[in-house]
């Protein structure tokens, strides 16, 4: 955490927003763009504190709080399983940086080498497509692409050149038109807390957004692609099908697949070979495969 950022403040006012003084706190994992801690308030309760610590997030933060904040009032007295939000300091007032305080929700993340697939891979597509059935009263802003044209450049490592080449000239081309759906934006296994097979929580609201459901799709195929190969990914694609009664975009597929690929310039958010491998193989087979593209 930097050294310009006042944890103690943090603890002070959560504490004082639930009118019960933090008594410990550990970090919890995970936290790309985020200090995220699990607070032990003195009358047992439990509560999360989101700290946007993490450029180039942090210098947006007021923005990627309120927006948390607010999927998670839209998504109160629904079929999906948010946290609560507890307290906002969208300007960091007292910290320093925006911050959030939120209930905490049951269950666990899974470990990294626990697959999702069978029961939990059914469990994650029909949490989508009931996160896709909901209709808040305003809606969020529309989708952003993180396949920006700057990042169309075939990577040295890959063993399937061609097939980014024509991912390229697919996003070149025209969208397809899609009916306006709301979205996690960030949905993943990673995103998730289990209880055995069953989702107890879904996190991490920042980036929620209106568009096509199948992006959402596709960044959990993407992740899935990532953590345990093609098979997971195609195995939840086809359940949230399914789920959904929604027919295979591949477009959307493509998108999510090349925003992966790092700025010309910058490393990959991950540099372990195996996974870039993973998204190679991951990218090449959407290209391949009709069914997906």
């Amino acid at each position: 955490m930097q050294d310009d950022v006042d944890i103690a403040a943090a603890l002070a006012w959560a504490g004082s927003a639930l009118g019960s003084p933090v008594v410990s706190y550990d970090a919890l994992p995970g936290g790309l763009t985020s200090t995220m801690l699990a607070l032990r308030h003195d009358d047992g309760a439990d509560s999360v504190l989101r700290l946007m610590t993490a450029e180039p997030w942090r210098t947006h933060g007021a923005e990627l709080v309120s927006r948390e904040r607010d999927a998670q009032v839209a998504m109160a007295g629904t079929s999906v399983p948010a946290p609560t939000s507890l307290a906002l300091d969208a300007d960091g007032t007292v910290a320093g940086v925006a911050a959030h305080l939120m209930s905490r929700l049951p269950g666990a993340p899974l470990d990294e080498d626990e697959e999702p697939g069978g029961a939990r891979s059914q469990a994650m597509a029909d949490l989508l497509a009931a996160i896709h059935a909901q209709q808040p009263a305003q809606p969020f802003r529309t989708f952003q692409s993180w396949a920006w044209e700057a990042k169309w450049v075939v990577p040295s490592w890959s063993r399937h050149p061609g097939s980014w080449q024509r991912a390229f000239e697919v996003l070149a081309g025209p969208a397809p038109a899609y009916e306006p759906t709301f979205l996690h934006r960030d949905f993943s296994h990673r995103n998730l807390l289990w209880a055995g097979d069953a989702v107890t929580g879904v996190v991490d609201w920042v980036e929620t957004s209106t568009g096509p459901a199948w992006l959402d799709a596709a960044h959990g195929a993407s992740n899935l692609a990532l953590a345990h190969g093609t098979d997971a990914a195609q195995d939840f694609l086809r359940r949230y099908a399914t789920a959904a009664g929604r027919a295979v975009e591949g477009h959307w597929l493509v998108m999510d697949a090349v925003g992966y690929l790092p700025p010309p310039g910058k490393r990959p958010l991950f540099g372990r070979s195996d996974l870039l491998a993973r998204l190679d193989d991951w990218l090449d087979l959407v290209m391949r495969d009709p069914a997906l593209s």
